[in-house]
């Protein structure tokens, strides 16, 4: 393995912070349960973005691209599906337990 170049650790520090932007909503979200304020459309949109940088990491294997758009596409899916899962239940007449 050769060692890691300046733009190396430039492209970790920029997916490390990018990609720990999301924590912050992910745990507010997880632990309230409020996805009031979350757009559904925007998520998916994003969700589907972070798929193709996913697979154009892949291409050139790029691997700050790589993991960091892994760890974000759990983060984003998961926003993702409590939106859904939470307003269906809301929608439906069905309180949280």
């Amino acid at each position: 393995m050769t060692p890691f170049t300046p733009v190396d650790w430039l492209g970790y520090a920029a997916a490390t912070l990018t990609t720990s932007a999301f924590i912050p909503q992910v745990w507010h979200t997880f632990r309230t349960r409020d996805v009031s304020g979350i757009s559904l459309g925007m998520y998916s949109v994003l969700t589907l973005g972070i798929v193709l940088w996913l697979a154009y990491g892949a291409v050139l294997g790029a691997w700050p691209v790589i993991i960091a758009n892994i760890v974000t596409l759990v983060f984003a899916l998961s926003i993702l599906a409590m939106k859904i899962v939470i307003e269906r239940r809301r929608r439906g007449g069905i309180q949280n337990r």
